[in-house]
């Protein structure tokens, strides 16, 4: 029998994430995925009148076929996922992987060649300029004790934080994006961090559940050149299969000079990929009411409540800034007291402080006011 909650999701993803209609190609990319739950996302589907497509995928065969192809091969391969994504128009890709760090042991050299080949050519040029699209996690034991948390806790928390109310959400963080969108200098304080950019001029994009589950976010890009400072990211980050941790940046006009963290040689190796990698490509403060804590996951530790997050590398087109680069690599640090508290200043207005917004118009944003979902 099919868990209820199942249906839910398929309807946020299929309604209003991807907003199917008939007639529409919808192309599903599967890793490690659940079956029960694909066959009720290919029904909410088809029960819209779209047409679904579903390529799975096994973390464990990408991980060989990354360590051994050839620049020709991923070349191939990126050839034929861009023709296919070229004639969709919806994507919902999910991730269902038992070991979050199952391409830890691949060469940078060779997941750089991914990154240039499949995930430039088919994603960042295709997919997400041109379909309507959605990414989330599927909720595994392993990924239950990423959280620190029981199977069965963890399963009921996933769906509670996955099917809330983004269009209430939507409503209460329309203040936000109006302040932002009038904001040119942004000052940021906290333990190990002393951080100032503009984001003068760039767009400012409210995030409701549309490409991300969860979601709750509102982000843009600095200006370039503008970083100035030190950032000390408090959470833990799992980037292509690889932890890191106690992360400091120090950034010299907009450019990231000196770098630490435990894996020093891994995290140099990953900033030299291009010279955007060293730039920082998006901004954003995060507000989901239900994520408080880090579990490892950056779908969902982007989106904590009292949080930024700070991300070398590429820019989204919608709040573009110019950096372009092979990664990007969302760093979040939280400000909450628990967390070491901090402050977040607009143009010398204090708009944050201890993860909480202080202006009257915020306050909803905040997880005591936040709309009932």
């Amino acid at each position: 029998m099919a868990d209820s909650r199942y249906q839910k999701l398929a309807k946020v993803l299929v309604e209003h994430s991807t907003r199917v209609q008939a007639g529409e190609v919808v192309l599903i990319e599967a890793f490690d995925m659940s079956e029960e739950f694909l066959v009720e996302l290919i029904r909410e589907i088809s029960a819209k009148g779209g047409h679904p497509l579903c390529m799975t995928k096994h973390n464990r065969v990408l991980r060989e076929l990354y360590r051994n192809a050839t620049e020709e091969q991923m070349e191939l391969l990126a050839k034929v996922e861009r023709l296919q994504m070229e004639n969709v128009q919806a994507y919902i890709g999910m991730r269902g992987s038992a070991n979050v760090t199952e391409l830890s042991d691949v060469p940078q050299e060779r997941l750089s060649l991914f990154q240039k080949s499949i995930w430039k050519k088919v994603h960042s040029e295709v997919r997400v300029p041109k379909t309507k699209w959605v990414v989330l996690r599927w909720p595994t034991p392993s990924f239950a004790q990423q959280a620190k948390m029981s199977t069965e806790a963890f399963e009921d928390f996933y769906f509670d934080v996955c099917t809330l109310n983004y269009g209430a959400m939507a409503e209460a963080m329309a203040p936000l994006q109006e302040l932002m969108d009038k904001t040119k200098d942004v000052h940021i304080k906290g333990p190990g961090t002393d951080l100032r950019f503009s984001i003068e001029g760039i767009p400012v994009i409210g995030c409701a559940g549309e490409n991300n589950i969860p979601d709750g976010e509102m982000f843009t890009s600095p200006i370039k050149d503008s970083v100035e400072g030190t950032l000390s990211v408090n959470t833990q980050s799992l980037y292509h299969g690889v932890v890191y941790e106690n992360i400091v940046l120090d950034f010299k006009a907009g450019r990231i000079e000196e770098v630490k963290a435990n894996r020093q040689d891994r995290i140099e190796e990953l900033l030299d990929s291009d010279e955007g990698a060293r730039y920082i490509g998006e901004f954003s403060l995060a507000f989901n009411p239900k994520i408080l804590h880090p579990m490892l996951d950056i779908l969902f530790d982007e989106k904590i409540a009292g949080s930024f997050h700070f991300t070398p590398g590429q820019a989204y087109e919608e709040a573009d800034n110019g950096n372009r680069s092979e990664i990007h690599w969302d760093l979040v640090t939280i400000q909450r007291p628990e967390y070491g508290g901090g402050e977040i200043y607009f143009d010398g207005e204090l708009v944050r402080k201890d993860g909480l917004f202080i202006p009257e118009q915020l306050q909803a944003l905040n997880p005591e006011n936040f709309p009932e979902v």
